[in-house]
């Protein structure tokens, strides 16, 4: 080891050899490195099941009818759909030439978030033959 030189004066020596304290400390920091367990960065998701043979439905060439019913259930033609096949379905339907049309029917007693929710659906598809039908049963309240 290595001392300075300095004048024998009799005073303390006030400077303190660092190595010895930098390599204690290297050797800790190389041990908690090694010691940390390797972070992993997964994201962890629950994805749908997937559904046992959904029902076969069609896309009919002139026109089809999507009904919300006041239980929030999603009728195509009359069969009971989810958001995923309404998807498919509308997709089907505008590689059909001409596009059928398609008629919007929500119940009474529909919920406002799912026909929203199927509204933005139709929209983001790309869907131009679209139309409300029904809409006459409620021109006048019950109550007048």
């Amino acid at each position: 080891m290595a001392m300075s030189g300095g004048s024998d004066d009799g005073e303390p020596m006030i400077e303190m050899n660092m190595t010895p304290l930098i390599d204690v400390l290297l050797v800790l920091l190389i041990m908690f490195i090694i010691t940390i367990p390797v972070a992993t960065h997964a994201v962890n998701i629950d994805l749908p099941q997937p559904q046992p043979n959904p029902p076969d439905v069609i896309v009919e060439p002139e026109k089809n009818k999507l009904i919300i019913t006041q239980t929030d259930e999603i009728l195509w033609n009359g069969n009971p759909i989810n958001e995923g096949q309404l998807v498919t379905l509308l997709q089907q339907s505008l590689t059909i030439s001409p596009e059928p049309e398609l008629q919007f029917e929500p119940e009474a007693l529909a919920s406002y978030e799912t026909s929203a929710r199927v509204l933005n659906i139709i929209k983001a598809s790309g869907v131009t033959a679209f139309g409300f039908v029904g809409n006459e049963r409620y021109r006048t309240f019950a109550g007048q």
